[in-house]
């Protein structure tokens, strides 16, 4: 991973690089991976049209998406979209290799979006969150996890005078393009970007190497389970998930199928069909599909 500049906010780019094997896969997160999951079943509906995945990596949690139609994984990394296809295929799933501060999906292209442990490397969190009001439906659903600066083992390193103060507005850049948020901030910036929170679950409260090597994983997993509601409303969790609503008079149903992508260049959409591409009859960009995936970077 390191940050790249090709846009004009940096982001962090995983592109070959072994994050599936070297942070997931046989690493002992398998309590992390399994909290998150109940957090995303008790937020995402239960059915729809086109789900959208900002950041979906290697596929991780793709098998969760089983409800929708339509599924679009979406992440800066075109390796770890390739070796999502080959486990899931293709049939529902749409993989596009993008920058999320350039989305190259239409407006009101989706109907739910799910973004899970990427906003912690983003800079320009407005921007972002501006392109993603601007891709969901009126009154769709978004379910956005953060990192979370509030949390409990923060605030115990701040009293004994070993960290910073967790208690400050803004976020805080621990290492380069890793950002920590406070819930209040991150709350006033979606309202800004025109998403409504409708819930909210602190999760991972158990995370600790003592616990996961002494106590049963489903036991730590059924007690976080039980806790994420609890303990929401004071955030005592290092990760915060927030079920969230576009604001819209009127809800409708996602853009066609065939007029799904947008130029990230110039914003004309839809953009055309080409033989293994599309591209924009406006400024005549062109991107390629690459072993299944839409390459637009």
């Amino acid at each position: 991973m390191s940050p790249s500049s090709d846009a004009q906010q940096s982001i962090c780019d995983y592109e070959a690089s072994t994050y599936r094997t070297d942070f997931w896969q046989g690493q002992g997160r398998e309590y992390e991976d399994a909290v998150e999951r109940v957090a995303l079943r008790r937020l995402l509906p239960a059915r729809g049209s086109r789900l959208v995945d900002v950041g979906a990596g290697f596929g991780r949690l793709a098998d969760l998406y089983d409800g929708f139609d339509e599924v679009v994984l979406l992440d800066y990394s075109q390796s770890q979209l390739e070796y999502a296809r080959e486990q899931l295929g293709d049939g529902r799933f749409t993989y596009v290799a993008a920058d999320l501060y350039r989305l190259p999906l239409a407006t009101n292209a989706v109907d739910t979006t799910v973004m899970v442990r990427v906003l912690h490397h983003i800079r320009d969190v407005s921007s972002a969150l501006e392109q993603l009001a601007r891709i969901l439906t009126p009154q769709g659903t978004m379910v956005l996890e953060f990192a979370n600066k509030r949390h409990f083992k923060n605030i115990v390193r701040y009293l004994l005078h070993r960290g910073v103060n967790p208690f400050t507005p803004e976020p805080y850049e621990f290492a380069e393009l890793h950002f920590d948020f406070d819930p209040r901030w991150v709350q006033a910036r979606l309202a800004e970007a025109g998403f409504a929170v409708e819930q909210r679950l602190s999760v991972s409260l158990l995370r600790s190497g003592l616990l996961k090597r002494t106590v049963p994983t489903r036991w730590l997993v059924g007690l976080d389970a039980a806790l994420q509601r609890p303990t929401a409303a004071f955030a005592p969790a290092p990760s915060v998930f927030v079920q969230t609503q576009r604001w819209g008079e009127t809800s409708s149903p996602p853009v066609e199928r065939a007029a799904l992508f947008r130029c990230p260049d110039c914003g004309h959409e839809p953009l055309s069909p080409d033989t293994d591409a599309v591209f924009c009859p406006v400024c005549e960009g062109r991107w390629s599909t690459i072993n299944g995936v839409y390459v637009f970077k």
